[in-house]
């Protein structure tokens, strides 16, 4: 098996980097990657490695680029850049976020009416632009559509197209795989042209309808040899609830000569549109369809009605009505006498809650009176399998049956036990979708996440138990998801509503770094996380930084109104309150949460320092007597003496004294602090 994913990081031409696998098809490998220098994501289509070499190949992944390269149109896939080189040779084309039509025509299995309108309208759009610019497809299939979230369709794959003035790339065994869409004149070797196409189309018309393929069998030449010779059973018979109008479109596109299809893509367009403005509409049929229903040929049909059908009805008439009264004389006369006597009646036996086996079958074929006309299953959860559920005719019914000749016919109804299905192969699928389909027939999901460096975040990349695997309804998948590229180390966390110190533990038991936290005005409790820089589920590694949005409260950015109106009693607080309060009037509204436990320890360990200074000066006023009136005279005298640096010592201290708690005896008089303060002012 080829090394797919030894392409994925490298850059091509220094400009398109290979970022995942998207899917491996029989001639080339796609990749999802990225135009740096566009700065938009593009799909890489490489040629494989084990058929770069082959002349046939590289013509056709050539002629592809060259054909989609003369389109532009909505419901094509557009193509970008072309890069034919001796080791690598690649098609940078459009990236579309969608699934192949086959694969939802797999899950939905019958498309309804205006679905399958819609999407073959815009095909038949895309096609009647390629015709009309001389490029036919010839390999239309569900395969090589794309169908977008938006129900948008884009046609791809022009590998075997048949181009304006080129040579024909001739189809190899590769490309059998599409026998099943390819026209009569394609499976034969003949001329090829646009109504090839539109025979295509028709058999996905037909699969979009009725869910099965017009033409199936064991070997793709037995299905070429069908496409060639035998006509389609009409979709209606298969699903009676398609149209008249739609069934007459479907067979008119699969018609084995190409002069009895329709003549080009606008004309069946224009078809689908009466069609949608009136679902009921039945198209009139062509005169080719008159002739070949009547029983006779070479003979103009306007002719025969007007000469021949008198005569035939004149001719038909007697005799019908002469053998129906044969008919009822030979009932009346021979038949009833002899058998009408002998029928019986007889009352249906009861089987529901026997076992089928061979010795009740064996019973069946040798009774006088029933038959075994036909078994079925149904699954049931709570009978076994082999037992029997139901029965037509019902027990008790009263049926006339002839010994040996007319028999009670029975429908046996079977349990097949507990329903089981069977696991597709969603390999590199996107594991939402994979969720809800397994959902849908009641199988419970598990997902376990896992590094992947091949598939992109969000694809499937294997099961349990593995595709082919047949489980009960109920039973538990396990479903293996790449969780991205590059093997990340954790899945980040939802950290939204948390307290602040609940985030900064979660965050230091995975190695996460914490970044710019910003403090917002907000109805959530303050402290609380409102956003974070990287959306929960994302892979990342360690040590990664996160900027986090924090909860201020309601009254978040109202404190400095507050701190403006304080009087002028509160400024007489201590030294370390105000430091303490102007940090809280103003505060930073970008900090850390690193930042602010290392503020807070620091604020505890100055807050004893602060206090010892503040009581120094109290227990100095404490122990010394009150001075008198001439004491702080001869204080205020001998003020002029007093050195610079002792003035400054007496300011420091009362300013400290009165920033700190206030002394009984300090309250009763205010002189010594109007004494310490003059000598500085005289200074």
């Amino acid at each position: 098996m080829d090394n797919y994913e030894k392409y994925i990081g490298h850059v091509f031409d220094n400009r398109y980097r290979i970022d995942a696998l998207i899917g491996v098809g029989g001639m080339a490998v796609v990749y999802k990657a990225v135009d740096l220098l566009m700065r938009r994501i593009v799909a890489v289509k490489i040629l494989r490695d084990d058929i770069s070499a082959d002349d046939a190949s590289v013509k056709r992944f050539i002629n592809e680029s060259k054909a989609v390269a003369m389109l532009s149109h909505p419901n094509i896939v557009n193509i970008y850049d072309v890069s034919v080189r001796d080791n690598v040779k690649y098609i940078v084309m459009e990236y579309i976020e969608g699934i192949t039509l086959k694969n939802y025509i797999n899950r939905r299995e019958v498309l309804g009416f205006k679905e399958t309108l819609s999407y073959t309208m815009q095909i038949l759009r895309a096609l009647d632009h390629a015709h009309k610019k001389g490029i036919v497809h010839r390999d239309i299939k569900p395969q090589n559509i794309m169908l977008l979230r938006d129900g948008v369709i884009k046609v791809m794959d022009f590998g075997i197209a048949k181009l304006p003035n080129a040579d024909t790339v001739t189809m190899t065994d590769k490309a059998i795989g599409t026998v099943y869409y390819i026209s009569p004149e394609q499976a034969s070797g003949g001329t090829i042209d646009a109504r090839s196409d539109l025979y295509s189309l028709g058999v996905l018309m037909y699969e979009m309808t009725t869910g099965r393929l017009p033409f199936d069998a064991e070997s793709p030449v037995s299905v070429a040899l069908m496409q060639v010779n035998e006509t389609p059973e009409n979709p209606r018979s298969k699903n009676p609830k398609i149209p008249t109008g739609l069934e007459q479109i479907i067979m008119r596109a699969m018609e084995k000569a190409p002069a009895e299809r329709y003549q080009s893509a606008e004309a069946m367009l224009d078809c689908l549109e009466k069609l949608k403005e009136n679902p009921a509409i039945v198209f009139k049929p062509k005169a080719s369809e008159k002739i070949k229903r009547f029983f006779t040929s070479g003979r103009p049909l306007g002719n025969v009605s007007k000469s021949m059908f008198p005569i035939i009805l004149g001719v038909f008439v007697p005799f019908l009505i002469t053998f129906c009264i044969l008919g009822v004389y030979l009932f009346t006369n021979v038949f009833a006498d002899s058998s009408i006597k002998d029928y019986e009646t007889v009352e249906v036996q009861n089987f529901v809650g026997a076992v089928y086996t061979s010795e009740l079958e064996d019973w069946f074929s040798s009774s006088d009176y029933y038959r075994l006309s036909s078994v079925e299953y149904q699954y049931s959860e709570d009978v076994s399998l082999g037992e029997i559920i139901g029965q037509y005719p019902a027990a008790g019914e009263m049926k006339k049956v002839l010994k040996d000749k007319q028999f009670c016919n029975v429908k046996l109804v079977l349990s097949g036990g507990r329903e089981k299905v069977t696991i597709k192969d969603y390999l590199m699928s996107d594991y939402r979708l994979v969720v809800s389909e397994l959902n849908r027939m009641k199988v419970k999901c598990t997902i376990v996440k896992q590094p992947s460096i091949v598939q992109e975040y969000g694809s499937v990349l294997r099961t349990v138990p593995a595709a082919g695997t047949t489980v009960n309804i109920g039973e538990t998948v396990e479903i293996y998801v790449s969780s991205g590229a590059g093997g990340a180390d954790l899945l980040m966390p939802d950290f939204t509503d948390k307290s602040e110190g609940d985030v900064l533990l979660e965050m230091v038991q995975n190695k996460l770094r914490v970044g710019k936290v910003t403090f917002e005005k907000s109805d959530k409790k303050a402290g609380l996380i409102i956003s974070q820089s990287i959306e929960p589920e994302t892979p990342v590694y360690h040590y990664t930084v996160v900027d986090f949005v924090v909860s201020g409260g309601k009254t978040y950015g109202e404190v400095e109104t507050t701190a403006e109106s304080t009087t002028a009693e509160s400024e007489s607080a201590s030294e370390s309150e105000s430091a303490s309060e102007s940090k809280s009037e103003e505060p930073s509204e970008t900090t850390t949460i690193a930042d602010a436990t290392e503020s807070a320890s620091e604020s505890v360990s100055a807050e004893p320092s602060e206090s010892m200074q503040t009581e120094e000066p109290s227990e100095v006023q404490s122990d010394e007597p009150k001075p008198t009136d001439d004491t702080e005279g001869d204080t205020s005298e001998g003020s002029d003496s007093t050195p610079q640096s002792d003035a400054e010592e007496s300011s420091d201290t009362s300013d400290i004294s009165s920033a700190g708690p206030a002394s009984p005896e300090g309250s009763e008089t205010g002189d010594p602090v109007e004494n310490h303060a003059d000598p500085a002012e005289d200074h």
